[in-house]
């Protein structure tokens, strides 16, 4: 036996514990999901074969054309808004301003704070008779605003999605992290040389932590991709299904005990993440903003 052989035996032996879980929790679940996408069954009778009917059916649905909607808004919103604020606070914070760890506490506190105790703050916040925020816009405009954020159909998504994007504080911390990291000297070299602040934010500092910026946005927008808690509390999906998602219809769908049409839909989510991941690690991912491979 060569040495060679006997290296890849090593490497398949330390791979295989990880490839048993990734089968077990992964590619059979995905199976199984698929194979019942594929029939039509109530989680309880026999399955029958129906077929790609379950996915016309979704496909002719104009709840599920909003829900595809509302998945896409929910990524973009939280992979380049959410992360690009946390980009810029992360960046005031490394330059370390005056009470800057106070502030990065204060930033990250929401998200040791239950997600449903926050969805049920805003919707007092949103609430269109006794809410703070027609309060707060009656006492800054002089008029009075009565307005039912949660209720109409211009604003329920947007006032979701706005109370979910300044939550940068989990971001913040892993770009923060990559800041602190960067040697002081490249800021002071670029001092010497005239730069201005803006400018070395702009040539060092991002450059060097794009591809943490990179990945904060995979994991949000893959967040996005799957947004159920704060919608299903709020709005319910509502109004008019005007706020539904991918996730909200799949949980209908098994309350109905429709599970096929309810596998279909976890089929066309995976699909979509995977087909969003991908883009975003082939553009945005494929080079840092020096020109190297990433």
């Amino acid at each position: 036996m060569n040495k060679k052989t006997s290296n890849a035996r090593w490497i398949l032996l330390f791979l295989l514990p990880i490839v048993l879980l990734y089968t077990a929790f992964f590619i059979y679940p995905f199976g199984f999901v698929f194979f019942s996408s594929l029939n039509k069954w109530n989680g309880i009778s026999h399955m029958k074969f129906v077929g790609l009917q379950n996915y016309v059916n979704l496909a002719m649905s104009t709840t599920f054309q909003l829900s595809i909607r509302n998945n896409i808004i929910w990524a973009l919103s939280l992979g380049f808004l959410q992360v690009g604020f946390a980009s810029v606070i992360a960046f005031i914070l490394a330059r370390k301003p005056r009470f800057w760890k106070g502030l990065r506490t204060v930033y990250f506190i929401p998200k040791v704070i239950s997600g449903v105790a926050i969805a049920m703050l805003w919707k007092a916040v949103y609430n269109a008779e006794f809410g703070a925020l027609n309060a707060i816009l009656t006492f800054l405009t002089g008029h009075t605003w009565n307005v039912n954020w949660l209720g109409e159909f211009n604003s329920a998504l947007p006032a979701i999605i706005a109370q979910e994007v300044m939550y940068i504080g989990y971001f913040m911390i892993i770009i923060l992290a990559g800041v602190m990291a960067i040697p002081r000297s490249y800021y002071e070299a670029a001092e010497i040389d005239g730069a201005s602040v803006l400018q070395q934010e702009l040539h060092i500092t991002l450059p060097v932590v794009w591809g943490t910026i990179v990945t904060s946005m995979t994991l949000a927008m893959a967040y996005g991709l799957r947004h159920f808690e704060a919608t299903f509390l709020m709005t319910g999906g509502g109004p008019g299904h005007s706020t539904s998602t991918l996730a909200i219809m799949m949980y209908n769908k098994i309350g109905a005990r429709k599970l096929g049409q309810a596998s279909a839909l976890g089929t066309v989510l995976v699909i979509i993440g995977f087909i969003v991941i991908v883009t975003l690690n082939s553009t945005l991912g494929r080079k840092s903003l020096t020109g190297e491979d990433t």
